[in-house]
C-alpha cells in the first residue's frame, strides 16, 4: 500500500497522515459526531481533548475501523480506508499501535506474552526472536527486565501503562494512538510518561494521536491540540490558539482556575 498522499491534497494537507472529512458517527438515534474534520500531521503529537462523553475515544475507534461511521471519509497515508481490500487493511493495521485507556492487557498472560501477541498475529518469528524483541520493547518503555514474566496483576498502575505502550510498539508502528495514557497516574508518574512519549516520538519518528483530558500533557507534550465539542472539531492549533478562542467550552476548559494555575503568566489572557 502506498504511503504517498492523495493526489488532490493541497500542500498543507500533503503531510497529513490521517485526514478525516465530514465524519458522522451515531449509535442508534444518538449522534456522537456530525461533520467532523481533522488532520493529524506526520511526526506530531496531537492532543485530542473534549468533554466527558463527547466522543473522543469513539473517534479513535472509528479511525481504527472498530466503530462504523454513517458518513464521511477517512484517509490514512493518503489512502481512503473504505477502498482498501482485506490485504491492504492488514498492511495498514501493522502501521498502527494502540494503547487503550486502562491498558487492556490480558490478565492470563505475562507482560512478555502480551507484547508478543501482535508479533504472533502478523509476523512469523522463532520463539527466541520473539523473546528478544519483547525484551527490547520492555527496555524501550523503561520497564525493568524482571517485569517480563510478571502478570498484569503484579504491576503498579504506571507499569501497566508502560507494558501497554510496549505492546503498542510491538510492530514498530508509524502512528500510535493513546487513549487517556496518564489517567490514574500520580503527577510524577504522569510527567514521566509524558517525557517517555516525547522521547519515543523523537527517537522513533512517531506520529502520536493522544486522547487526553490531562492539562499537563496538553501543555507539555503536545505539538498541537484539537478540541471536540458540538459533535465536531471546534478548534485545532497551539495552546495560544486555544486560549484565544471565544468558544464557551474552550474558554471554560483552558481559562478555568486549574488551567490558569498551570500556565506561565505570560500565556494568560488579560
Amino acid at each position: 500500500m502506498s504511503a504517498t498522499p492523495a493526489k488532490d491534497a493541497s500542500p498543507g494537507e500533503a503531510d497529513a497522515v490521517i485526514r478525516v472529512r465530514n465524519l458522522k458517527v451515531a449509535f442508534g438515534e444518538k449522534v456522537i459526531m456530525d461533520g467532523l474534520d481533522l488532520d493529524v500531521m506526520r511526526g506530531e503529537i496531537l492532543g485530542f481533548v473534549g468533554g466527558s462523553g463527547q466522543g473522543k475515544s469513539v473517534l479513535t475507534r472509528t479511525i481504527l475501523g472498530l466503530v462504523r461511521k454513517q458518513r464521511g471519509t477517512i484517509e490514512v497515508f493518503g489512502e481512503d480506508v473504505d477502498k482498501l481490500d482485506q490485504r491492504a487493511h492488514r498492511t495498514l493495521e501493522r502501521r498502527f499501535g494502540v494503547m487503550f485507556q486502562h491498558g487492556a492487557l490480558f490478565s492470563a498472560l505475562s507482560v512478555k506474552q502480551n507484547i508478543q501477541l501482535p508479533m504472533r498475529e502478523y509476523l512469523k518469528l522463532s520463539p527466541r526472536l520473539l523473546d528478544e524483541l519483547a525484551m527490547l520493547k520492555i527496555e524501550m518503555v523503561g520497564l525493568p527486565p524482571d517485569a517480563a514474566d510478571k502478570a498484569p496483576s503484579e504491576l503498579s498502575g504506571g507499569m501497566i501503562k508502560r507494558a501497554a505502550l510496549a505492546r503498542a510498539l510491538a510492530l514498530d508502528p508509524e502512528i500510535v494512538f493513546l487513549d487517556e495514557p496518564t489517567s490514574g497516574l500520580d503527577p510524577i508518574g504522569a510527567a514521566d510518561f509524558d517525557e517517555l512519549i516525547m522521547t519515543l516520538k523523537q527517537t522513533l519518528g512517531l506520529t502520536v494521536f493522544m486522547v487526553t483530558h490531562d492539562l499537563d500533557s496538553l501543555f507539555v507534550a503536545c505539538d498541537r491540540i484539537a478540541a471536540l465539542a458540538d459533535k465536531r472539531v471546534i478548534a485545532v492549533g497551539s495552546l495560544a490558539d486555544m486560549l484565544a478562542s471565544d468558544h464557551p467550552w474552550l474558554k471554560a476548559y483552558f481559562g478555568g482556575e486549574r488551567a490558569r494555575a498551570r500556565l506561565p503568566k505570560d500565556n494568560l489572557r488579560t
